[in-house]
């Protein structure tokens, strides 16, 4: 266990290193789920996650052991940020060892943070295998999540929290390595031992419950996510320990949730979450932790690393899931006339065309039909039900894309 005393020595020592994030009440997330709901918005670091915090507190307190050679590190990406930015903060080379698939934006942003990236193996492991070579060349190894000072530097999100909000009842934290739970979990339980520390965890890699199942940290298949800062096959070993002694409960959230809840985070917060980050508020909407009407929740944001493409990607899954981006199919008469009747109808019942395209080459029309695909934009399920009934009605035989 880690005292508060020296998470608060950690708070002191690296005052000015990193951002105080704010904690945000959200009218929206309260309404929706029936608490009083905070978001602390860990995604505001200069970093963009909370590790910036964890770096620079073990580079403070491994100065003296600290070479000309500098420090070594594996990420595929905010670990990777947040080394290289406190190393050059601190005076000291930065070695990145990345997977060779790490992508190119968190790649440029390492390396504009003063960190050399190496490419190294097809997964953390290979990249890990690598910086601990290079730490028996001279270099300092900062891991991830598995090491006191880089909880205690965790832990001042903690401290933060409950400064801003002195009484929370149950706290939502994302899981990967642990360091992050870890830390808050240590000053919740000195602070205020009646909080519920919940665990967050992509059900796509369940690395804390078979860890609490097993009792003790194992590795387990991980399948793609995209809370991929939080796909962690094995939960360090420290972390183990104060987890399974501070966590109320560890939840896993879906694919889908997780999505849902960056474009809810997006939309309704203007916060630019990624997955790990979002993974709270897909856990405290999931509706799977039992709470009273009016409890005080904390959702930790831990990151918005995400890459522009894939925001683009779940934004638009996001509004197809919801039902407000309906694609369906009608053939039409290859007449003057016909598709205008078929927009007048959709104007009508005010859906918006994002996206047309005619199709009168296909073998299996006739020749006096066209195949017409449309993408519109609705106001949600009640909509697009209102909208595809008034197309049966119409005449129209519609299928799906």
């Amino acid at each position: 266990m880690i005292s508060l005393q020296k998470i608060e020595e950690a708070s002191n020592v690296l005052r000015g290193l990193f951002l105080k994030t704010p904690l945000v009440y959200s009218s929206t997330f309260s309404r929706l789920s029936g608490a009083q709901v905070y978001l602390k918005l860990e995604n505001l670091q200069e970093t963009g996650s909370f590790k910036i915090r964890g770096a620079s507190s073990k580079i403070a307190f491994s100065r003296e052991a600290i070479g000309p050679l500098g420090v070594v590190a594996a990420s595929a990406g905010n670990h990777a940020q947040g080394v290289a930015l406190a190393a050059q903060r601190a005076g000291f080379p930065a070695t990145i060892i990345m997977p060779r698939w790490a992508s190119i934006s968190k790649q440029e942003a390492t390396k504009a943070y003063g960190g050399r990236v190496l490419l190294a193996g097809n997964d953390i492991t290979d990249a890990i295998r690598m910086a601990l070579q290079l730490e028996k060349e001279g270099k300092t190894f900062i891991h991830p999540y598995d090491d006191p000072d880089i909880i205690r530097g965790q832990g001042t999100v903690g401290l933060e929290i409950f400064q801003d909000l002195p009484d929370p009842d149950f706290i939502f934290v994302p899981i990967g390595g642990g360091g992050l739970f870890s830390g808050i979990a240590e000053v919740a339980r000195q602070v205020r031992p009646s909080v519920k520390m919940i665990g967050v965890q992509a059900s796509a890699c369940p690395s804390v419950k078979e860890a609490l199942r097993h009792e003790k940290p194992v590795q387990v298949e991980a399948r793609k996510s995209i809370a991929d800062g939080i796909a962690v096959k094995q939960l360090g070993v420290i972390p183990f320990e104060i987890i399974r002694a501070c966590a109320h409960d560890v939840v896993l959230v879906d694919e889908g949730e997780i999505g849902a809840a960056i474009l809810m985070l997006l939309e309704r917060r203007r916060v630019l979450a990624e997955g790990s980050g979002a993974a709270p508020l897909a856990a405290l909407l999931a509706g799977g932790v039992p709470m009273r009407p009016g409890s005080k929740v904390v959702l930790v944001i831990s990151g918005g690393n995400v890459d522009t493409p894939l925001v683009d990607r779940v934004i638009r899954q996001g509004l197809f899931r919801s039902g407000r981006i309906l694609r369906f199919r009608v053939c039409l008469e290859d007449t003057p006339g016909s598709l205008a009747e078929l927009l007048r109808l959709v104007a009508d019942h005010s859906a918006n065309v994002l996206d047309i395209h005619h199709d009168r080459g296909g073998k299996d029309l006739p020749l006096h039909l066209t195949r017409v695909e449309l993408e519109v934009e609705t106001r949600g399920p009640e909509h697009k039900a209102e909208l595809m009934s008034a197309l049966t009605e119409g005449g129209y035989i519609v299928s799906g894309p």
